[in-house]
């Protein structure tokens, strides 16, 4: 049967082991977690076993990511199949492809934290600080989520309040002066309040000359139990970052490799750009009974991005000086949302009904100075210097003002057909506005509507305890933000899915797999402008089909795996304007992700390879440019001499290759990062 709790209903119960009398000892051991998990909220708002979804899902624990030393979101991604990065606009924030598929070129890559989205607006390169575990959602998810990937969705679940006192302190050393702080305090305030608090401060230089960054980010958050049927809740996540905008190296020729990774192209006399970003979740969640409860959410995020960027424009015939752009970015955003929904129980019926909405407000004021032949504000790539005199007049380039607002009304039924058939319908009825105002016109607005239907159906079977077949099938949609060269408005996104695959557990339960089958086609994708950056385009029809592998758990005793490969054929089908037939930028055919750490006493030891294709670099027109392939390693270990004591050495890119793990343009190439050492210390108090 499906299992049947909230996600939210989930969190509480973690939250509330029984209270102990004043004068009874209770003595907590931790024990280490499997890396396979047994359910995922996010896929159906229902704890459902993952083995009963009709989709592929795949839940990074956190004692996997704490053996992986992940302190990056977009680091934890690398561990899931079919995610690929993408260009990362300058450093500013994550960007990743599922199954070939990024979202909006304006925004970060679409992320869930709790069910709700965060990723509208300016919000950095997301901390790992407060997750508590993240969920990788395949196939589409616009019949509970309304706007969407066809390619799947992240889920972050945060680190919830607990009513048993555990403090961890945490500080760490790494490569380039890089020093880290950070702390985990939760516990009790009352007998029916508990808090916690996830903070971390970070600072350091960079493998890129001349260059550092810091970042902060502060999370505390409440539980509420208001009566034995009623528990509110409320997180607040509060970030900032201060990083050089960089748009990377350049490839002379289509040639990489002849100047350094480390080589920066910009002007240190930029200065950082800055991200804001400050978010509030409100949950409430009343059980009527043992089948039928309510639960309601609210969410609030304001962020904004700020500052001076130098940026690569034209590499001129000589194949060494390169003119340079100049451009000031004051962009900020304010996105409401909430929602209200009913979970019940009939017999066989597990059912879902709910209305959500939310208001969406971008401010993007950019200036720019474009090179000519009289200001070409140049550097030679071979031997550059820096502190040149900068173009102080900047002309206006984007100034508008975008609102969205958007309300639906869905419905989802998980159905137990007996013992070993399952099927879930799903169908949601979105009802969307947008407006555009662009000042550069006078004020000019652009209006647009639309009302659209996604429905989603899975079944699922299973012939015995161990083995898991399935199918399902989604529509999915997605409105473009922002306005072409021309202040024309986008049409939105369309697409239709397919997936079919098979689950395995092993009969101790201690490891999963499973192996997915599936088809995408997509409509109205938005890219970047390559005629002119600053604005974006929709490319046509793309499509997008492979199979990806994902095990994770414990092999034999003592030995943890993570395993993932996916292969990926993400083609542009229908275009005007690229090459169809064209590879899908930055998406390779082949990737994959090993990680293996074994426990020997009070110690732990492992090792880990991250593998990428071959892939298009370049969205422009019939490009011919590629990046290579490449394969890094890592090393984990840590030791606890003491229950409350953890030492932690790690070593990323191991044998220090050279790589290039995304790009836009021959002209902004992101270099991968050099071999990185990072010693951590983690206390319990």
């Amino acid at each position: 049967m499906f299992m049947y709790r909230t996600g939210l209903a989930v969190c509480i119960a973690a939250v509330y082991p029984v209270l102990a009398v004043a004068d009874e000892v209770v003595e907590i051991v931790a024990q280490r977690q499997p890396y396979r998990s047994l359910s995922a909220t996010g896929a159906t708002r229902t704890e459902t076993d993952l083995k009963d979804l009709p989709q592929s899902a795949r839940v990074l624990t956190a004692d996997m990511l704490n053996d992986a030393g992940v302190n990056r979101f977009a680091d934890a991604l690398d561990m899931g199949s079919g995610i690929s990065r993408q260009s990362n606009f300058g450093g500013v924030w994550d960007s990743y492809a599922v199954r070939g598929f990024t979202g909006d070129p304006n925004y970060g890559s679409d992320f869930l934290v709790n069910g709700f989205s965060s990723s509208r607006g300016y919000n950095g390169l997301r901390d790992s600080a407060d997750i508590g575990s993240i969920e990788i959602l395949k196939g589409p998810a616009s019949a509970l989520y309304g706007r969407g990937e066809p390619g799947g969705i992240i889920n972050i679940i945060t680190r919830k309040p607990l009513f048993q006192p555990a403090y961890t302190i945490e500080q760490s050393l790494a490569s380039h002066h890089t020093w880290r702080s950070a702390v985990d305090l939760t516990g009790p305030l009352s007998e029916s309040v508990a808090y916690r608090l996830n903070a971390a401060y970070e600072k350091g230089d960079s493998f890129r000359d001349t260059l550092s960054s810091r970042r902060h980010m502060v999370s505390p958050s409440l539980i509420w139990r208001l009566s034995d049927r009623t528990t509110l809740s409320y997180e607040l996540e509060a970030f900032e970052q201060q990083a050089y905008f960089d748009r990377g190296v350049v490839a002379v020729k289509g040639v990489l490799g002849l100047i350094p990774n480390s080589r920066f192209l910009g002007e240190r006399a930029d200065g950082p750009m800055k991200v804001r970003s400050t978010g509030h979740q409100l949950f409430v969640q009343h059980d009527f009974n043992e089948n039928w409860s309510l639960q309601s959410g609210f969410s609030y995020r304001d962020s904004s991005m700020m500052g001076f960027s130098t940026e690569a424009s034209t590499l001129q015939a000589d194949g060494r000086t390169l003119w340079r752009q100049r451009r000031y970015r004051d962009f900020s955003a304010q996105d409401w949302s909430g929602r209200i929904e009913v979970l019940g129980k009939v017999g066989a019926h597990h059912m879902l009904a709910g209305v959500d909405g939310y208001r969406f407000v971008d401010d993007r004021l950019q200036l720019r100075k474009s090179p000519n032949a009289a200001a070409p504000y140049a550097i030679d790539i071979y031997a550059p210097v820096y502190g040149g005199v900068q173009p102080v007049t900047l002309g206006p380039s984007i100034n508008t003002r975008e609102q969205q607002w958007q309300t639906a009304f869905y419905a989802q039924d998980q159905i137990d057909l007996g013992a070993q058939w399952k099927a879930l319908f799903g169908v949601r009825r979105d009802a969307y506005r947008q407006t555009i105002s662009n000042y550069n016109r006078g004020g000019l607005r652009n209006h647009q509507a639309l009302e659209t239907t996604s429905p989603r159906l899975g079944m699922v079977y299973q012939p015995d305890r161990q083995l898991t077949l399935y199918a399902s099938v989604g529509k999915s949609f997605r409105p473009n933000s922002g306005i072409g060269i021309n202040n024309e408005s986008f049409p939105a996104e369309s697409s239709r899915a397919y997936e079919t695959g098979a689950k395995y557990d092993t009969a101790d339960g201690k490891a999963s797999g499973t192996l997915a089958l599936y088809s995408i086609r997509k409509k109205n994708v938005l890219t970047l402008n390559p005629l002119d950056t600053n604005f974006s385009l929709a490319a046509g029809e793309v499509g997008s089909k492979g199979v990806e592998l994902d095990v994770a758990g414990e092999i034999a005793p003592k030995s943890q795996l993570s395993f993932s490969y996916a292969y990926t054929d993400a083609r542009v089908l229908r275009d005007n304007v690229l090459a169809v037939g064209g590879a899908l930028a930055n998406v390779p055919k082949q990737s994959a992700n090993l990680m293996l750490v074994r426990t020997v006493g009070k110690a732990t030891l492992g090792g880990g390879l991250n593998y990428v294709g071959e892939r298009n670099g370049d969205v422009a027109i019939s490009s011919t440019f590629r990046l290579p392939a490449y394969t890094t390693a890592r090393l984990v270990s840590s030791y606890s001499p003491t229950p409350k004591l953890r030492l932690s050495l790690d070593i990323d890119n191991l044998f220090d290759k050279v790589y290039y793990p995304s790009s836009y343009q021959q002209t902004w190439v992101a270099p991968g990062e050099d071999r990185r050492i990072t010693l951590k210390v983690q206390y319990k108090l």
